[in-house]
């Protein structure tokens, strides 16, 4: 039995509605009738097409596959050209520690929310969170005359200040973790 299908009048949106009738119109294979395809048939002679699986190729596929973790930079001292720097070798005694972000920055960012409520995002903080707000509140009042607002939240590991503080804060951080001192001030590009 054989059945044709039309494809205006299949019952659904074009190709995929004449494809659906046609598996619905399709006789079903029987245990008795020892076809393995369910709804699909073969016509008569026709073969299944061979599958070969070959791994000398793979290594042109590897190269397409996008990699799953960022590489770690090459070791070098001092700021990079774009202003990067290394993390120092050992971290400093402090209470709290933060986290180089997956692509090794500091994670510091600015934010923009109700039109024009300006925030400066302080993330992946570890250890003594409220020691960190301490001394980032006194190093902004030193900065620029008086310590703005800031909000810790500590399930979040985040510090939120008011303000738009971000390259004075990268800055500050990358001086506070580094053991060699800084002989230039604001190497970070900023734009205001």
């Amino acid at each position: 039995m054989s059945a044709s299908v039309c494809l205006r009048c299949s019952g659904g949106s074009g190709l995929r509605g004449a494809v659906a009738a046609a598996l619905r119109l399709a006789p079903r294979a029987t245990a008795s009738s020892g076809s393995a395809a369910v709804g699909l048939r073969f016509c008569s002679g026709q073969t299944r097409p061979k599958v070969e699986e070959s791994t000398a190729e793979y290594e042109f596929v590897e190269r397409l596959i996008p990699k799953t973790k960022v590489p770690t930079p090459p070791p070098h001292s001092g700021p990079a050209p774009s202003g990067w720097q290394p993390p120092s070798s050992s971290p400093p005694d402090l209470p709290y520690m933060i986290r180089r972000s997956r692509m090794h920055n500091v994670p510091v960012y600015t934010d923009l929310t109700h039109g024009n409520r300006q925030i400066t995002v302080v993330r992946k903080v570890e250890g003594d969170i409220w020691a960190l707000e301490r001394d980032v509140k006194a190093f902004l009042k030193d900065a620029i005359g008086k310590a703005p607002p800031t909000q810790v939240n500590e399930v979040a590991m985040t510090i939120k200040v008011k303000g738009h503080f971000d390259c004075e804060l990268k800055e500050w951080l990358l001086k506070k973790g580094s053991s060699r001192k800084l002989t230039h001030l604001w190497t970070l590009k900023c734009v205001f």
